[in-house]
C-alpha cells in the first residue's frame, strides 16, 4: 500500500475526490494527520467510519520502524534506528536545548558524497527517501514531544544524505510539513545543509523559500576541500561561491557554511584567511565544529587555542563565527557520525 506521508495536500484532494467525498474531507484529515499527529485514521472522529477503514484499507500511516534507540549521557540527546520497508535503515536525532528541541533527519540511505571524515559518506550511497519517509521522522519526534507536553521547535535537514541530491523528495517533505493547514511548521525554523551542489543551490535560490540555507565546505582551497570533499572536483569552490551569491541576491536571506575542524588540516590561520577573501562581500556567517571521531578517518580534532585562533580571525574580518556546541557524540549523534549500526 501507498505511504499516506507521501501524499500532498492536493494529491489527497485528489485522491478523496476520486472516491466520491466532499471537498472538505482532504481538510479534516490532513488536520488530523499532521496537526493532531493522529497515528491512524481510526483515531479520526471527525470522519464516518466507512471513510476511516478506507483509508486504512488504501493506504499505510507511515512505513518506518524504530528498531533502536539510544540517550546520550547527559540526556540530552537521542538518536533512533528507523527500519525502512525494504530492510534498509536510517539514522535520525532529536536534540534538546534550553529553549529548544531540534530534529536532525535523514533524506537518504547512506550518501553518494563521499566526504571522507563523515560516517555517512563512508557507506557510500544506497536509495533517496521518499518524501513521505522524510516526513514521517518530523512526525514521529513530534508525537514522542507531544507526549511529554513538549513540541518540536526546530528541524535541520543534515542527517544521513545530500538534501540537494534528493531534491525533489526533501522540498516535496518541506511543502508538506509547512503547510499552513497541516503541521504548519515555520520555514525560517527549517535548515537544509548542502555539500555545495550548485545547480541545485540556483534552483533553490529561484524558488525564494523562506527556508534556511547552510553550505558544508570545511576548506577554502580547492585542493584540500577535494581531499576532503570529492564532489569538489565538480563543483570547485569559484562555482559554490558564485551559487551562495547568487542565493543571496535572489532571496536576501545570509547564508550559513559550516566547517569541521580538523587538527592541521583545515583549522590553519591560511584557511581561515583564505575563506575571508573567498567570502568577501557576502553576508555569510560560519558556524564551526571541532572535528567528530568516525571509523573511517583518522583525522583529529582541532584543540580549543586552534578553534579559538581560527574564529578570532574571522571576527577580526567581520564574519560572525559561533563554534557548536557538540551533542550525543558518546551515542555517535553529533555532526558525521551518523550510519546505519544495528548491533
Amino acid at each position: 500500500m501507498p505511504n499516506f506521508y507521501d501524499l500532498s495536500l492536493d494529491q489527497l484532494r485528489a485522491t478523496l475526490a476520486a472516491w466520491g467525498e466532499p471537498a472538505y474531507r482532504a481538510a479534516q484529515v490532513w488536520a488530523a494527520v499532521y496537526r493532531d499527529l493522529a497515528a491512524s485514521p481510526t483515531h479520526i472522529s471527525t470522519l464516518p467510519k466507512s471513510m476511516r477503514s478506507r483509508l486504512a484499507a488504501e493506504f499505510q500511516f507511515g512505513t518506518l520502524t524504530p528498531a533502536r534507540e539510544l540517550k546520550s549521557s547527559d540526556g540530552q540527546t537521542r538518536k533512533v534506528l528507523f527500519q525502512l520497508a525494504d530492510g534498509r535503515a536510517i539514522e535520525s536525532v532529536l536534540m534538546g536545548y534550553a529553549q529548544r528541541r531540534t530534529a536532525c533527519i535523514s533524506t537518504q540511505a547512506g550518501c553518494a558524497m563521499g566526504c571522507v571524515f563523515c560516517a555517512t559518506g563512508q557507506m557510500g550511497f544506497q536509495r533517496h527517501l521518499s518524501a513521505g519517509e522524510i516526513v514521517e521522522q518530523v512526525i514521529w519526534f513530534a508525537r514522542e514531544l507531544k507526549a511529554q507536553g513538549d513540541r518540536l521547535t526546530n528541524i535541520v535537514v543534515m542527517g544521513m544524505g545530500e538534501p540537494f541530491h534528493n531534491y525533489d523528495g526533501t522540498l516535496k517533505a518541506v511543502d508538506i510539513l509547512t503547510d499552513p493547514g497541516g503541521f504548519n511548521f515555520g520555514a525560517r525554523r527549517i535548515t537544509l545543509s548542502t555539500v555545495g551542489l550548485a545547480p541545485m543551490i540556483d534552483r533553490f535560490a529561484s524558488e525564494k523559500r523562506q527556508v534556511n540555507l547552510a553550505i558544508s565546505l570545511h576548506a577554502a582551497t580547492d585542493d584540500l576541500r577535494a581531499e576532503l570533499l570529492p564532489i569538489n572536483r565538480r563543483y570547485p569552490l569559484a562555482e559554490v561561491f558564485g551559487a551562495a551569491r547568487r542565493y543571496f541576491e535572489q532571496t536576501h536571506r545570509r547564508v550559513t557554511f559550516e566547517w569541521a575542524l580538523i587538527a592541521g588540516r583545515n583549522d590553519t590561520p591560511e584557511q581561515a584567511r583564505a575563506f575571508v577573501k573567498l567570502a568577501h562581500g557576502l553576508d555569510c556567517h560560519v558556524n564551526v565544529i571541532p572535528l567528530n571521531p568516525t571509523p573511517g578517518y583518522g583525522g583529529q580534532t582541532s584543540t580549543r587555542e586552534r578553534v579559538a585562533r581560527f574564529k578570532s580571525i574571522l571576527e577580526q574580518h567581520g564574519i560572525p563565527c559561533t563554534v557548536r556546541v557538540r551533542r550525543g557524540i558518546d551515542v555517535e549523534a553529533g555532526c558525521g557520525q551518523l550510519a546505519v549500526q544495528t548491533t
